[in-house]
């Protein structure tokens, strides 16, 4: 079968999750639950649907930036409709500063999406207090925002923060305004939109609302002169504020919570005594360094599907020449990839920038190298010393330094039957000043 090489190029590109509500992208998913150490979807899925569908719950989950968290989410947000859940999926990237970022932006912005996705089914919910509080707001910050009358309060909620998202100083402002009011805007959310919209929604059929928040994991990681991060500010300190809305909630947070100290109060604070589900690597060695055939078996699929989506995986192993010159070429980038899915894309799609397929070994080598110097160029002596012992004990300490490593995509994590456990990511393996060290070690 020939292969479409335009609809191959545009399935690989490394920044955009698939749509899983769409059937087009659906045929590119590959399921990884068998070898990342649990139904990690089906757990979120489950407690919104069968534990407590009628009851708020709050369930937190995270993992390393690229390791498909989106589509995994977004995947969480299809099987939801089909149960006839409404879900307001939204980036929070999008329409919030990510370094400068609190409470009370986390909980508008929710507002926001959620009365923007209502209106487009019809359902139009005007809180008084936000109305009157909108009218304080412009008066406070002695800025021309025009909100118009008859305005919808996403439009209202879109304009005022429009306007503070290009200056910080108005941004400051505003959230020295807005923060003695957090209760109340707590409540009116609840009472006067969630609660409702819940209401409406079931009168249309549906069994209730859900949100999900995504990318809130790419929160900044700064201390506050308090002393705690950002992070630990916004998700433990004020979790139980984050947690209080009266729908379903899916909130992605830092990977480096998992390692704090005060991990322990995130599960009760914001998670409501859960703990935090993480989207592990897909594992292509085991903790011996041996190849894991079956975790590398699922990562040539997934190369393979985005070429031949609608071929029979048990038939597109047959296809690898027509985009590899051997299988060898091609377990060469996935084994490179450590299992990140973002990571193997990339690799993929600086092939196609490179060469038409079938790809060469050599093209596939220089890719490889292009990404280990350019990884290798931003990691300082102290963080090599890190990520040495995280080889030696293959586990990651609770310092922040190590989050940098994780964040950095330096170590990656991975689950198996015994639990969690950290490897260099496989490019840096491959740079002189690893294997310097690893024959000095071996030698010692």
């Amino acid at each position: 079968m020939p292969l479409d090489l335009e609809r191959f190029y545009q399935a690989c590109n490394p920044s955009r999750p698939l749509m899983m509500g769409d059937a087009s992208d659906r045929r590119y998913y590959i399921d990884f639950a068998a070898v990342r150490g649990g139904k990690i979807i089906e757990a979120l899925l489950r407690t919104i649907t069968r534990i407590s569908p009628d009851t708020p719950t709050c369930q937190l989950f995270t993992g390393h930036l690229g390791c498909g968290k989106s589509t995994e989410l977004l995947r969480l947000k299809a099987e939801l409709e089909e149960q006839k859940f409404h879900v307001v999926y939204f980036e929070s990237t999008h329409v919030l500063e990510m370094a400068d970022v609190d409470v009370t932006d986390i909980l508008l912005a929710i507002a926001g999406q959620v009365s923007e996705s209502l209106e487009a089914r019809k359902i139009r919910l005007k809180p008084s207090y936000f109305t009157k509080l909108f009218t304080e707001v412009v008066d406070f910050l002695q800025t021309p925002i025009d909100l118009g009358v008859e305005a919808e309060l996403s439009v209202g909620i879109a304009k005022i923060t429009a306007k503070t998202k290009e200056s910080p100083q108005l941004r400051r402002r505003l959230r020295d305004y807005l923060e003695p009011r957090t209760q109340n805007i707590l409540q009116s959310i609840n009472k006067e939109l969630l609660e409702r919209a819940n209401n409406e929604l079931k009168n249309q059929g549906k069994k209730g609302l859900v949100v999900i928040v995504d990318n809130l994991d790419r929160v900044a990681i700064r201390s506050l002169p308090s002393g705690r991060s950002l992070p630990e500010y916004l998700f433990i300190e004020r979790g139980e504020q984050l947690r209080k809305l009266a729908c379903h909630l899916v909130y992605t947070i830092p990977l480096s919570l998992i390692f704090s100290n005060d991990s322990a109060e995130l599960q009760h604070r914001l998670g409501g005594g859960v703990a935090p589900k993480v989207l592990p690597m897909i594992p292509v060695r085991l903790r011996s360094g041996e190849i894991f055939n079956q975790g590398l078996g699922l990562m040539r699929q997934m190369v393979l599907a985005r070429a031949f989506p609608d071929i029979e995986p048990g038939d597109r192993l047959g296809l690898t020449t027509e985009v590899f010159d051997n299988l060898e070429t091609l377990d060469r980038l996935c084994l490179i990839s450590g299992g990140h899915v973002r990571d193997l894309l990339g690799l993929l799609f600086d092939c196609l920038r490179e060469q038409d397929p079938p790809f060469e070994r050599d093209c596939v080598e220089l890719v490889i190298q292009r990404q280990r110097d350019y990884r290798a160029h931003a990691i300082d002596s102290h963080e090599w010393e890190l990520i040495f012992q995280v080889v030696e004990q293959q586990r990651v300490g609770g310092d922040i330094a190590y989050h940098t490593l994780l964040r950095s995509l330096f170590v990656f994590e991975y689950r198996d039957h015994r639990g969690a456990w950290f490897a260099v990511n496989p490019v840096i393996a491959e740079t002189q000043k690893f294997t310097t060290w690893l024959n000095t070690h071996k030698r010692t």
